[in-house]
């Protein structure tokens, strides 16, 4: 333990300039430490159970053994240091891990100083996605903050010589109201600092309750706002390090394409240039980034290449579904359907989207004495310290991640490639994808071909249901309505791209197809969507949702007065223990064929609220990134090769798009907070598809939704 603390502390030293053993001994002796953990969390897992809930959602801080870290460092001049794996994407992790520790140690928010993403420092709380920061992390930090406010308050009862029960920790200090006495943090710590390193964690203690928040449940603005609009915040495309050179990588000309042949002379022929080649790997770096990108061009001009052929975007949705995998032939409630009153058989797809992010890959790596630092974007530190591992045979000890805030995207293959051209040239290596290679070589967000069919009885109510997701995945797969008999099922399938996370990724696919279908079953059954919704749920959070939104949107007077060219829908659903319901009003244009968002209307709760302007964000963010794929992106692709990758042609929500926008936040005080950064786009699709119904009478079962794809 003592070896795992005096590792940490010279190296948040070294960060701070303070590497001397002398200052360092200095340091460390009047510093405590105090590491607490919880389970690690994976993409897509669901949180535990939340009450009420019936078992098909989950909620809260998680059973099972705690086994991940979150450490706090009180420095000899009364700073607080805390310590996470998670990553601020832009998410609001920072500072809502912030308020966390800072309510738990009695302190203001500015005292903490919070240390995220870097693999030398921190523990692994897991990847930065799947929702799982606030029901996850968050409680973890908070166990940790309240610990170590207990030992320091047993410290100074041992001191005075009363009990801990007549002490009082506030603003950094633990207080004797009683005898006037006072100690600050530091001076705990530093005055019986051996005894407090080999101090266990105490058993026992308890967060602070809702009811008794002053921190937490507070708005808290970004603490890096300034940097982001000044430009002084460091993205991993902004590191600099002495004697750097600037890669480049020879990409293959479309998928499955192998190299078979390369002249790489007329590139080393050129000045300060080097060529670094590691199997099927090959590269350049230069002192700039002109000449690598002139030596990549060059090398560009010899290579051979063997290609095969590639299924387009034009086949994709046949493709999936003839390579789907245990779909059964024969819906196994079809004896249910064929005795219903009426049946609905309907076939819903989805397009392969792109991530788009502001800032395509980029990493700088550097090797010193066989160990390798690697400063590059991600929302996984660890997973890719395990992929430089893998490919360099390094230990965790010689491999360190460190992700600058922001740090979005999941693989860590530029981090890679960076290292592989550093450890080629014996200097550091900043590399940057290009737009396109970000486009062509970066994951998509799944396709998706979903069949769903179902029967009504002659009142008007669900008496089957069958729903299977081909490709993109099982998340928000079940559905909230009741139905005796239902058979819901994800399969897999052969993809022609590569795949990945993406902010709700099946969730928003498996919604837009379920709530569109809904509607659909709806006017068969010769009722009004919010109605024959409200008919068939019995979940209170989610009816409370829908029935806010309705109102606030005056749903049903909106409905019922049909206006030429518009339309208004609605959405709801449930996933990773959050609920939303979504109202949308849209415009068509005849004559441009358009579709616009007039309004948006969404209400929102995922228990209690932690942060209410980071959430109100969270929401606003997700209605916005939702409309662009709900509306026209799509990712095109012949011949393996993408056709649509600049922002040009591949057209993300402009400020153009944006409608006027009503968020609702329901808070929950009874109900652990659970996250927030996916559920809240999967409602906007649905809703903006149903309206387009309502608008036209026509039926568009297809995201993105274009009026060229409606059906009678």
């Amino acid at each position: 333990m003592r070896k795992l603390q005096a590792k940490r502390s010279a190296i948040i030293l070294e960060q701070a300039g303070l590497s001397t053993r002398r200052t360092f001994l200095k340091t460390l002796g009047a510093g405590l430490l105090i590491a607490v953990s919880a389970p690690v969390s994976h993409a897509q897992e669901a949180p535990a159970s939340r009450p009420g809930r019936g078992g098909r959602g989950r909620r809260g801080g998680g059973g099972g053994p705690i086994d991940i870290a979150a450490r706090v460092h009180i420095g000899q001049d009364g700073t607080i240091t805390v310590m996470t794996g998670k990553v601020e994407c832009g998410q609001g992790a920072r500072g809502e891990i912030t308020q966390a520790a800072a309510e738990e140690l009695r302190v203001p928010v500015g005292r903490i100083q919070l240390i995220m993403a870097d693999t030398a420092l921190v523990p692994d709380d897991g990847g930065t996605y799947g929702t799982q920061t606030t029901p996850r992390t968050l409680p973890v930090i908070r166990q940790g903050a309240a610990g170590a406010r207990a030992i320091l308050i047993s410290l100074a009862a041992a001191k005075w010589g009363v009990t801990s029960n007549e002490l009082q920790a506030m603003d950094g200090k633990v207080v004797h109201a009683a005898s006037g006495r006072e100690a600050d943090y530091s001076e705990l710590a530093g005055g019986d600092s051996a005894k407090v390193f080999a101090a266990t964690r105490p058993s026992g203690v308890n967060v602070t309750s809702v009811a008794q928040w002053k921190v937490m449940g507070t708005p808290k603005a970004r603490n890096d706002a300034r940097s982001l609009v000044d430009g002084t915040h460091q993205y991993p495309t902004d590191i600099v390090r002495p004697a750097m050179l600037y890669g480049k990588v020879l990409r293959p000309p479309s998928y499955g394409a192998k190299l078979t042949k390369i002249d790489v002379s007329v590139a080393k022929a050129m000045k300060d240039v080097i060529v670094v080649q590691d199997g099927d790997f090959t590269g350049v770096a230069a002192p700039t980034s002109f000449l690598a990108r002139q030596a990549i061009e060059a090398l560009a001009k010899t290579a051979k290449w063997d290609e095969h052929p590639q299924v387009s975007s034009t086949a994709v949705y046949d493709h999936l579904r003839t390579n789907a995998r245990g779909v059964a032939v024969k819906n196994p409630l079809d004896a249910d359907l064929q005795s219903a009153h009426q049946a609905l058989r309907r076939t819903y797809r989805v397009a392969y989207a792109q991530h788009a992010p502001m800032e395509p890959r980029a990493a700088v790596a550097e090797w010193s004495d066989g160990k390798l630092t690697v400063w590059t974007g991600s929302q996984n530190p660890f997973g890719v310290r395990g992929e430089l591992q893998t490919a360099f045979g390094l230990t965790p000890q010689t491999a360190r991640v460190i992700i600058p805030d922001f740090g979005g995207k999941h693989t860590g293959e530029c981090a890679v490639e960076a290292a592989r051209l550093a450890k080629g040239t014996g200097r550091p290596v900043w590399l940057r994808y290009t737009r396109e290679e970000e486009f062509m070589w970066a994951y998509f967000r799944p396709s998706a071909v979903i069949l769903a069919e179902a029967g009504l009885d002659a009142g008007g109510a669900l008496s089957s249901w069958y729903f299977v997701n081909i490709n993109s995945g099982n998340a928000g797969l079940n559905t909230p309505y009741q139905v005796a008999g239902k058979h819901e099922q994800y399969a897999q399938s052969d993809p022609p791209l590569r795949q990945g996370s993406y902010r709700g990724l099946a969730a928003t696919a498996n919604h837009f197809a379920r709530d569109s279908f809904t509607d659909e079953l709806a006017a068969a059954a010769g009722s009004d969507p919010l109605a024959f919704r409200l008919k068939h749920l019995d979940d209170p959070p989610l009816i409370a949702v829908l029935k806010t939104a309705a109102d606030r949107f005056d749903f049903t007077n909106l409905w019922n007065s049909k206006h030429p060219g518009v339309g208004v829908g609605l959405a709801c659903g449930t996933e990773k223990g959050s609920y939303l319901a979504t109202c949308a009003e849209v415009a068509i244009d005849e004559q441009t064929q358009t579709i616009s968002v007039r309004r948006a209307c969404q209400v929102f709760e995922c228990g209690k609220i932690v942060n209410p302007s980071g959430l109100l964000s969270q929401v606003q963010g997700s209605l916005m990134m939702g409309i662009g794929p709900a509306l026209r992106e799509e990712v095109k692709f012949e011949n393996g090769r993408v056709t649509n990758g600049t922002f040009s042609d591949y057209l993300v929500s402009r400020f153009a798009d944006m409608p006027e926008i009503d968020v609702q936040l329901l808070d929950r005080p009874d109900i652990a907070p659970a996250g927030a950064g996916e559920t809240a786009i999967m409602g906007i699709a649905p809703a903006i598809g149903n309206a387009v119904f309502h608008a036209t009478g026509k039926r568009i079962r297809q995201m993105p939704i274009r009026l060229d794809a409606a059906v009678a």
